[in-house]
């Protein structure tokens, strides 16, 4: 059994490749339930954001499964094997575990020490588990993920004033106009981006935001986090007369097809108006064909590297302290793992404790008689379950505890001897 991810992000992959992959939380039931129905992959975790998707699996045949996920991929965003292969990363096992690890410490995010990340990462865990996707080996993988993530942020100062996609948008805005409290400012969408926009915005001195959501109720819960701000509040539907009267827009919503494009926008700015259009979604909330409009400027999360760039050199020796940590965490998953290997054995010898057991406990309570054994049947079988479990503790634990791999392996074939157990190859479950 091994771990493999499949995936690409902005590293590997173009704003237009990575929204054609990007899988809404709404799908995320059905797309898990196909890939698991595929022969090879016994568990799957799926990580979907702006700026990556990542498939992990556990699979006794790792060639084959992975085949299987690229089909996947192939067949979701429509498009040729030979087009997708040069945009996807796989990586095996160790690699995997580690890529994992940084991922969640939010070292191989577009912005290095990016916090949200982590919340997303926590997120695939419940979602996986929910659907029945995330099972004995990805759980584990995932939970030493996240104490890794923590522990980095915890113990190296990384995300000290490390910036999210949010504020890279809203710097490179300042970079742009200069003065943010002299421009009307129009977000879309109401979520954790659009409140990340909002407060950013704020510290950089912009006093005129618009907030439009089809959820009234949901821009008005993110007004309550900024009661000083005087946010002024409109439907999507006034998206285009709000749009008309602003200079800057910036759009973080989850729909899947873009809100915005030429025709609608030259159906409602004035000739020569200018305006800026910052997009921080995947899928993109605004066509590509806005640039062939003279007066408007539009940005996606691909054009934030060069702000990111500017924010990244003071962190990247912190980066370098969160390895150590990263590789303290994938060890202990890695003696975890190899501890699996004492399962077979530990559950042949308990299976034959617990028949030893059962057949001694049904004697004894023969020679009892039916009455006595009914009253105290109860305490009697607890009493033998105990005692058994007793005797296992120690030894299954200094099984498990062994890092040796010769020394735990001579040690099962003692136990196998010794209580004449059934065979079991060392490889049975890794």
């Amino acid at each position: 059994m091994n771990i493999a991810v499949i995936g690409l992000s902005h590293k590997t992959a173009p704003v237009e490749v990575r929204e054609k992959l990007s899988i809404p939380e709404t799908q995320m039931e059905s797309v898990m339930a196909q890939l698991l129905s595929y022969p090879h992959i016994e568990e799957v975790a799926i990580l979907s954001t702006c700026n990556r998707l990542e498939i992990y699996i556990v699979s006794h045949e790792t060639e084959q499964g992975v085949a299987e996920v690229r089909q996947f991929l192939c067949d979701y965003a429509k498009l040729p094997m030979h087009h997708l292969r040069h945009h996807l990363f796989i990586l095996l096992h160790q690699d995997s575990v580690m890529h994992l690890m940084r991922v969640a410490a939010g070292l191989d995010s577009l912005v290095l020490g990016e916090g949200q990340i982590l919340a997303q990462v926590k997120n695939t865990q419940k979602i996986g588990q929910q659907y029945k996707g995330i099972g004995s080996i990805l759980n584990r993988l995932f939970k030493q993920a996240l104490t890794a993530g923590k522990r980095v942020r915890t113990e190296t100062s990384i995300g000290t004033g490390a910036v999210s996609i949010s504020s890279a948008a809203v710097e490179l805005a300042q970079m742009k106009v200069q003065n943010l409290a002299a421009y009307r400012v129009a977000i879309l969408g109401a979520g954790k981006m659009s409140r990340l926009l909002v407060q950013h915005l704020i510290s950089k001195g912009a006093t005129q935001i618009s907030v439009l959501n089809r959820s009234t109720r949901r821009a008005e819960e993110l007004a309550k986090q900024f009661p000083d701000a005087n946010l002024e509040l409109h439907p999507l539907s006034e998206m285009l007369s709000v749009i008309s009267a602003s200079d800057l827009v910036f759009t973080s919503t989850a729909s899947t097809e873009p809100l915005l494009n030429k025709a609608k926008l030259e159906s409602c700015l004035e000739p020569h108006r200018a305006l800026m259009l910052f997009d921080i979604s995947v899928p993109r909330n605004v066509d590509a064909d806005v640039n062939e409009l003279e007066n408007v400027d539009a940005f996606n999360v691909d054009d934030l590297k060069a702000v990111v760039a500017q924010n990244q050199e003071s962190r990247r020796q912190m980066a370098l302290e969160a390895e150590v940590l990263l590789e303290e965490e994938v060890e202990g998953f890695d003696l975890w793992w190899r501890s699996l290997e004492t399962v077979p054995t530990i559950s042949c010898l308990r299976d034959k404790m617990e028949t030893i057991r059962a057949q001694e406990l049904e004697k004894a309570l023969s020679r009892l008689g039916s009455e006595f054994a009914e009253r105290h049947q109860e305490v009697i079988e607890a009493l033998t379950r105990g005692i058994v479990n007793k005797i296992l503790h120690d030894p299954m634990v200094q099984l498990r505890a062994q890092q040796d791999i010769e020394a735990r392996r001579k040690a099962m074939q003692s136990l196998q001897m010794l209580f004449n157990l059934e065979q079991v190859s060392p490889n049975a479950n890794t």
